[in-house]
């Protein structure tokens, strides 16, 4: 249906593209046509609906704005930032409870992704990146959009496979580890880098999620600006009490739990066993591993009470489904096409 009213809509621009010269008539459909799109394009970020029933949760997303920035050359990895779509992020870590919900939609008990138990707003840790892929994947296909990542065998933390040139649909020759129509993903490194370290106000990176070169003040939980969970404090803080925002409206990306990234190490994607990257640091570490220079490893299939995730949401830029138009913005800009098609008809 999404490609439809894509169609549709730019069908409709191109037959007002044929008045010659517009008038008022046409221009006012133009101008809601265009209006729909700039709706459709950024309704990859927000509040989004997964699962159903007893496994319903809300996921809310932060849009990643300023497409096609310069890259970083200051931090770790050199270069690093450089994003050219517009994406979303999501503006908390995936907590105890979103897994818990992810359980109880598999059907049988298959797939069931084994977690630490500190609270249901705690953040998800001692996930693999694998068990990461899956919820991802589930993400996905629970809402009509395609999977992410390319599982060819059952187990829960089997690793993925790579995305070939016979995956026509799906393949990317510079990222063989993504499929390009999924619409969620775990956040690549330019993509997690971006959020954190750049800042849209002025164009230049920082060294801190803060917004500045100068650390966050550590706090072991809160909202407050200029705060961030690390430094010795006793665990992880609820997703949503976890420091100040980001300069992009996003939370705990310094301290709190370390985030798995997309992306091996090597930044390669060729090799579906290496090492992945993690970034951001945790409740206990200091203010250096929370920088844009501190980097992690760790192996796909390995877990650690101090490491989470959180997940990016695609835009149709980037390969992803373009996101379905409401009812009520189809009708609009029906009601817009008839309206216009009535006074030609009249002109007649």
């Amino acid at each position: 249906m999404r490609g439809k009213h894509f169609s549709l809509i730019c069908h409709f621009l191109a037959l007002c593209g044929r008045v010659s010269p517009p008038n008022q008539a046409c221009l006012l459909p133009i101008f809601a046509v265009s209006s729909l799109l700039s709706f459709v394009s950024q309704s990859f970020a927000g509040m989004f609906t997964f699962g159903s029933g007893g496994s319903q949760f809300q996921m809310e997303f932060a849009t990643i704005g300023n497409p096609g920035n310069a890259a970083d050359t200051t931090g770790a990895p050199n270069p690093a930032g450089s994003v050219g779509y517009v994406y979303g992020i999501g503006k908390y870590e995936v907590s105890e409870v979103m897994i818990d919900r992810y359980n109880a939609s598999q059907p049988g008990g298959v797939l069931q992704i084994t977690k630490d138990t500190r609270g249901p707003n705690k953040p998800a840790t001692n996930i693999s990146w694998n068990e990461a892929a899956r919820f991802v994947n589930w993400l996905n296909t629970s809402t009509g959009s395609f999977a992410a990542y390319k599982f060819t065998t059952g187990g829960v933390n089997d690793d993925i496979a790579l995305w070939t040139v016979s995956d026509t649909l799906d393949y990317d020759a510079s990222n063989p580890y993504r499929s390009k129509r999924a619409r969620y993903s775990l956040p690549s490194y330019n993509e997690w880098y971006k959020a954190a370290y750049y800042n849209p106000n002025d164009s230049t990176y920082c060294n801190f999620p803060n917004g500045s070169n100068l650390a966050p003040l550590a706090v072991a939980s809160g909202t407050a600006d200029n705060t961030a969970v690390y430094n010795g404090q006793s665990g992880p803080a609820d997703v949503d009490q976890a420091g100040g925002l980001s300069p992009y409206g996003v939370m705990g990306l310094g301290g709190n739990v370390v985030e798995w990234e997309e992306n091996s190490f090597d930044l390669a994607n060729s090799i579906n066993s290496y090492a992945r990257e993690g970034r951001g640091g945790n409740w206990s570490n200091l203010a250096v591993d929370l920088s844009s220079a501190s980097r992690y490893s760790e192996l796909p299939s390995i877990g650690s009470s101090g490491r989470g995730f959180r997940v990016a949401s695609l835009s149709s830029s980037d390969g992803g489904q373009v996101p379905e138009p409401n009812s009520m913005a189809i009708f609009g800009l029906g009601a817009l096409s008839m309206a216009y098609w009535a006074r030609r008809k009249a002109k007649a």
